[in-house]
């Protein structure tokens, strides 16, 4: 896959090079290296982003716009909620987290 290809495929997903990448596994930055010709995509992620392809856009995870604080999270009633669910019923805490492994972890964001 080409840094055109790569161009090309973000503009038919839609989504930013940040948005790609938290939905395939990588760092942004290397998303935007893959771009510039620097490093190139392994089969592996080649076939990721082909798979993204055939699914479009909704496939695509994607992120709030903007800095979100996560611990202005904990404030909201609602994540309690959320959390005590996760924590009493196993069959939910599997498949969160397996939904999570879609997205980027806030404490290592920048």
């Amino acid at each position: 896959m080409t840094p055109d290809d790569l161009k090309a495929l973000r503009k038919e997903l839609g989504c930013t090079a940040r948005e790609l990448a938290a939905s395939i596994g990588v760092d942004q930055a290397t998303v935007l290296s893959w771009e510039k010709a620097q490093l190139f995509p392994t089969k592996a992620y080649v076939d990721r982003m082909e798979e993204l392809r055939q699914k479009g856009p909704g496939a695509v995870v994607r992120l709030a716009k903007g800095a979100v604080d996560p611990m202005k999270s904990l404030a909201d009633p609602q994540v309690w909620q959320l959390l005590r669910k996760i924590a009493a019923h196993k069959k939910l805490r599997e498949e969160v987290a397996k939904l999570a492994e879609r997205y980027p972890d806030p404490s290592t964001d920048d």
